[in-house]
């Protein structure tokens, strides 16, 4: 059963990461770089709609995941890294359910509506914090690694 945990967290943390990677490194600067905005927001809306639910399923891949490889060992016999992988992870949810229920939302709202401004800034918003949830999956794979 640890093993199949172990996979399922590997499985949640590389679709995150790897969807976030794509959207950061490929689909949005080429979009920005060769698009106009009545172009490149509905793709980049369309593809955080696409993305989101995805995400979601790796959230819960990671938490029922952690939570059974942490009880498991036992909180007192989980290294250090682990506990900040928790609370690196719990911080990330946050972000992405700041994310998916306010920026992406009035991002989809404002595509629909053709309101290419208000799109813009939705988007301008939605920016960071996915630069930030990417950092931070970076940095609480370090932590597992490197604080055992």
């Amino acid at each position: 059963m640890e093993l199949l945990a172990r996979y399922l967290h590997l499985i949640g943390a590389i679709t995150w990461l790897g969807g976030m990677t794509f959207m950061l490194l490929a689909l949005r600067p080429v979009a920005t770089a060769q698009l106009p905005p009545p172009a490149r927001l509905p793709l980049l809306a369309g593809v955080l709609a696409r993305f989101l639910p995805i995400a979601w399923i790796s959230v819960a891949l990671l938490a029922a995941s952690g939570a059974y490889m942490l009880g498991a060992a036992g909180m007192k016999n989980a290294p250090v890294g682990w506990h900040m992988m928790m609370g690196i992870g719990i911080l990330m949810f946050a972000i992405l359910g700041h994310l998916h229920f306010g920026p992406a939302r009035r991002l989809q709202q404002a595509v629909a509506q053709a309101n290419w401004p208000q799109a813009s800034g939705q988007m301008a918003k939605i920016h960071p914090l996915v630069v930030i949830n990417f950092a931070l999956g970076w940095l609480a794979i370090a932590a597992m690694l490197f604080l055992r």
